[in-house]
């Protein structure tokens, strides 16, 4: 049976890092038929559009991608092309696995840490009001005569939305994600202690749905900063963190900071009969050569996939080789070299290769 997966290529760096991580899930005997979209800034100047239609149709009607970073032209007609893509698919559930690999220089030696991450509610919906416009001078006159409280004159205005609906469904996905992997045990982590009718909504939710229809689960909940903190002293407490959009962003990249940095930082999101993956980093806009990049958290993603569509041996032999090549230190790139300018750091296509031998 071949499977039919989406290939987004990306911008920057993606092409050669979907490149080697397609290399990867060839080598490791799996039977895909790729369907290649291309999107992002790339697409925008060939044709005016950053995100066709064509490229959700692929995933939609496949349900499952594999993509590379996007880049959003300035002149886009919406603000984001990864924001865009995951609010057309409902890609509600972010999970960012961060866990330490032997070999990798880090701080920390035993880190183990899921975060999921609510991805179509609070700070990054897109929704502003600009400075000095009608609509914004009649929001600020709005949220004085309801509150008494004056927003200042010249201010900027994003919209954070909560919903019970949204909580709801990304708790359930963090508990049963905890079930279906042996976790031991979710914590909610939120703001809910100052900002009561989102983050206190988020919480009370997150409770009960945790009270009601997950009993079996461990659950407690951290005030966001409290987490922080915590995951940097003793990360060990810690095991599946389900948080709202904003705070599992910066969480997320927090965590992938005591792993030894985004280049070995794997993603997937997911809705309702359709999943994406793609590495945390972005296009990497400031490394000359893309080869020079690390392919470690495509690839990574890539197994996260491979787990999706049931292909569990086929991922954990990919996840063993990466790690195996991590850990011997001398088939990889420069980032995860004991010093950026190690001479014998290899390039994104070499470090694929030596994978590839270690399967």
């Amino acid at each position: 049976m071949s499977y039919d997966i989406t290939l987004v290529p990306g911008d920057g760096t993606g092409p050669v890092l979907t490149a080697c991580a397609r290399r990867v899930l060839e080598a490791a005997g799996v039977p895909i038929s790729w369907d290649v979209q291309d999107a992002g800034q790339g697409t925008f100047e060939r044709t005016g559009d950053p995100l066709p239609e064509r490229v959700l149709a692929s995933i939609r009607a496949n349900g499952v991608a594999l993509k590379g970073p996007l880049s959003t032209p300035v002149e886009a007609p919406y603000p984001n092309v990864n924001l865009t893509l995951r609010q057309e698919l409902d890609l509600y559930a972010g999970v960012r696995p961060c866990r330490s690999f032997p070999g990798v220089p880090s701080a920390y030696e035993d880190v183990d840490v899921i975060v999921i991450r609510e991805m179509t509610e609070g700070m990054y919906t897109g929704i502003e009001f600009e400075e000095g416009t009608v609509a914004t001078k009649e929001l600020i006159g709005f949220i004085e005569e309801e509150t008494g409280r004056r927003i200042r004159d010249r201010s900027g205005i994003s919209i954070k939305d909560i919903s019970v609906h949204g909580t709801e469904r990304i708790v359930r996905f963090a508990m049963r994600y905890a079930i279906d992997h042996a976790r031991s045990k979710v914590t909610a982590s939120h703001k809910a202690n100052i900002m009561k009718f989102s983050d206190g909504l988020f919480l009370e939710t997150a409770r009960r749905v945790a009270s009601e229809e997950f009993g079996q689960v461990p659950f407690e909940d951290r005030i966001i900063d409290a987490c922080c903190m915590q995951l940097v002293s003793t990360p060990e407490r810690f095991d599946v963190l389900v948080l709202p959009n904003m705070y599992g962003d910066l969480v997320a990249d927090l965590c992938a900071g005591l792993t030894g940095g985004l280049g070995l930082a794997p993603g997937g999101t997911h809705g309702d009969g359709v999943a994406v993956f793609e590495a945390v980093h972005g296009t990497g806009p400031r490394i000359k050569d893309p080869d020079r990049a690390n392919p470690s958290a495509l690839i990574l993603s890539a197994t996260l996939l491979l787990h999706h569509i049931g292909e569990p041996e086929a991922a954990d032999r990919v996840e063993r080789s990466v790690a195996a090549v991590l850990a011997e230190g001398r088939s990889v790139t420069y980032d995860v070299k004991p010093s950026r300018n190690d001479p014998t750091a290899v390039t994104a296509a070499e470090m694929t290769e030596a994978v590839i031998a270690s399967l």
